[in-house]
């Protein structure tokens, strides 16, 4: 692996990065420091509108920390110093004068353990709207349907809505929050491990769900299942120490990568 070490965010890994047609999200230098020790470096790459990208490698090497750069979760982080552009249909992510509330809405977040609010079904959804200070009732009630059947979970609770969502199951719980991100209509959906904690079945329809939210929404996932991004992704992106080394569509990172370290990550040789 001394290849990537020596090699960190330079231009000798270019021909490893596709470009993409329509990108929604351009990630320019990017990097990130925890105090004094680097966790990204020098990312450059472009993120597909209305697609599903892929995050893999092995752990700690900058996946979620990247993830969180989107939306600025690392802000929640002491110490943490960001560099570089990650531009969102032209607005700077990393500009302080930027409203990061407004920015939440619009790059919302599931995250590996599903936390539904100890509320009822239907203020779980709605939440992200009565922030935004929404009241009318009709207006509500016609977000809750909607984001309930874009979640596939409509036709499971529709009879009971004020019931505390607590008593529904795992995966129900994370199909409810992602209806609570869809509510409020985001541009892009943000999925840190959604499956790591759920059985086979509701892995199942969680990868049916993402297949069908594509079509409305540009997802990025982090997945340390190889199966599973080569199931759900448009596109793969392979993290390794903070460096990307490797980015372009699925099929093509799987079958026939340009590096030979994402050829040994993804048959299991290392990670």
């Amino acid at each position: 692996m001394s290849e990537i070490d020596l090699n960190r965010g330079t231009k000798d890994d270019a021909n490893a990065i596709s470009e993409v047609n329509d990108p929604l999200i351009r990630v320019a230098t990017l990097d990130l420091f925890y105090g004094v020790a680097q966790a990204l470096f020098n990312l450059s790459f472009d993120l597909p509108r209305k697609q599903v990208t892929a995050l893999i490698g092995p752990s700690g090497c900058g996946k979620s920390t990247f993830l969180r750069c989107i939306n600025r979760m690392n802000d929640l982080i002491e110490g943490v110093q960001v560099k570089g552009s990650i531009k969102l249909e032209g607005i700077e992510v990393n500009d302080k004068r930027l409203d990061v509330i407004e920015l939440r809405r619009r790059v919302g977040m599931v995250f590996q353990k599903p936390v539904p609010f100890p509320k009822s079904i239907y203020e779980n959804v709605i939440y992200g709207l009565r922030i935004a200070g929404v009241t009318k009732r009709e207006a509500l009630d016609e977000t809750v349907e909607r984001s309930l059947r874009q979640a596939a979970l409509w036709d499971e609770v529709k009879d009971r809505l004020n019931e505390s969502a607590l008593g529904l199951s795992g995966g129900q719980h994370q199909r409810l929050c992602i209806a609570r991100a869809i509510a409020v209509e985001p541009d892009v959906i943000l999925m840190d491990e959604p499956c790591s904690a759920l059985d086979p079945r509701s892995t199942a329809k969680i990868e049916e769900l993402i297949h069908s939210l594509r079509k409305n929404y540009t997802i990025i996932i982090v997945t340390h299942n190889m199966q599973q991004a080569s199931r759900v992704s448009d596109f793969t992106a392979f993290f390794y120490e903070g460096v990307l080394v490797e980015f372009g569509p699925t099929e093509g990172v799987f079958t026939k990568p340009i590096k030979k370290a994402t050829e040994d990550y993804i048959t299991g040789r290392f990670g």
